[in-house]
């Protein structure tokens, strides 16, 4: 059996992940990520430090990954500020690790690590053509394609999240563009659709559950709707119709260009898939290839919680081999 070290950097936090090659997180450290000096710092002492906790144990590390947000340079390794990383300009932190480790260190978009881990250890086992769609604060996507991961010329292929779905000046904005499908199909989108649809049903005498007056808008979010959607409000289900027919649009695209085997669908879909799964249908058998949708399955994600974990040691494990 061998061993891999993850690294899984984000905005608020970071994690140093001891693992196997079968998946199996052994041990995990977290701390808070603050400045890019004080952080990088941090993730070195704490690798170097399960390193050393690993080999005694008879654990030993031969490699390790690193997942962190767009946009980055993976090839080289380097960080290059992502949106949720102010500061952090032209990191080396391949360089930086190996040089602290002595030991291999691969760089990874965290939705293509996240897709890689889904694939290895999740709902894309077995296949040879997946997509994983995170569907989480955000919209992005990691593309399997012939069993391998597919980063694209500078590693910007999967962010389907900036396709634009609609042409509307009012339509819910993400990745800066109205009517984007981050912009209907993200937890952020989601509270945007429920503002709107709370607004039109305010002015009609319809208060929707989630949201009585208008004072509420700001506290609306994807959760509140879907609650509401849940005991039945006509209009939290109106703002889960709306979105599962734009993810459909956005799928059928997908399928029809890509014509993979399984489509994973994590965070909002995972959670609320029974209120978008029937317009998302609809749309995709009036949109897609025939034969190319009877070949793919759209299934929730199987990781939830542990998939931050598993998707930077699985950089690890599918580079380290």
């Amino acid at each position: 059996m061998k061993y891999y070290l993850g690294i899984d950097i984000g905005g608020t936090k970071c994690a140093v992940i001891h693992g196997d090659g079968d998946g199996h997180v052994l041990s995990k450290r977290r701390f808070p990520t603050t400045d890019c000096t004080q952080t990088v710092a941090a993730i070195l002492d704490t690798a170097r430090d399960m390193i050393a906790e690993a080999k005694r144990a008879g654990q030993p590390v031969s490699a390790v990954g690193i997942s962190c947000g767009s946009p980055m340079d993976s090839r080289r390794g380097i960080i290059k500020e992502p949106p949720n990383l102010p500061g952090w300009v032209d990191v080396p932190i391949t360089r930086l690790v190996t040089e602290a480790t002595g030991l291999p260190a691969y760089l990874c978009n965290d939705a293509n690590a996240c897709a890689l881990a889904e694939w290895q250890y999740g709902a894309g086992r077995g296949t040879r053509n997946m997509i994983f769609l995170t569907f989480g604060t955000g919209m992005g996507a990691g593309l399997i394609l012939d069993g391998r991961l597919y980063a694209g010329t500078n590693d910007n292929a999967g962010e389907v999240g900036h396709i634009r779905l609609s042409d509307s000046e009012s339509a819910p904005v993400g990745y800066h563009k109205a009517g984007s499908f981050e912009g209907f199909c993200s937890g952020g989108g989601l509270a945007q659709l429920g503002q709107i649809f709370a607004v039109k049903a305010i002015a009609d005498g319809c208060s929707p559950a989630y949201c009585p007056d208008k004072t509420s808008l700001p506290s609306v979010t994807a959760k509140s709707v879907a609650d509401a959607a849940h005991a039945g409000d006509p209009t939290a289900i109106e703002v889960y119709r709306a979105c599962g027919r734009r993810l459909g649009q956005a799928l059928s695209v997908l399928v029809d260009l890509f014509n993979p085997e399984r489509i994973v669908i994590g965070s909002v879909f995972a959670r609320s898939g029974d209120l978008l799964i029937p317009e998302m249908r609809r749309v995709m058998e009036a949109e897609c290839l025939p034969d190319a949708l009877a070949a793919c399955e759209v299934v929730p994600a199987a990781l939830t919680e542990s998939v931050g974990d598993l998707a930077a040691l699985t950089v690890a494990v599918i580079n380290g081999k």
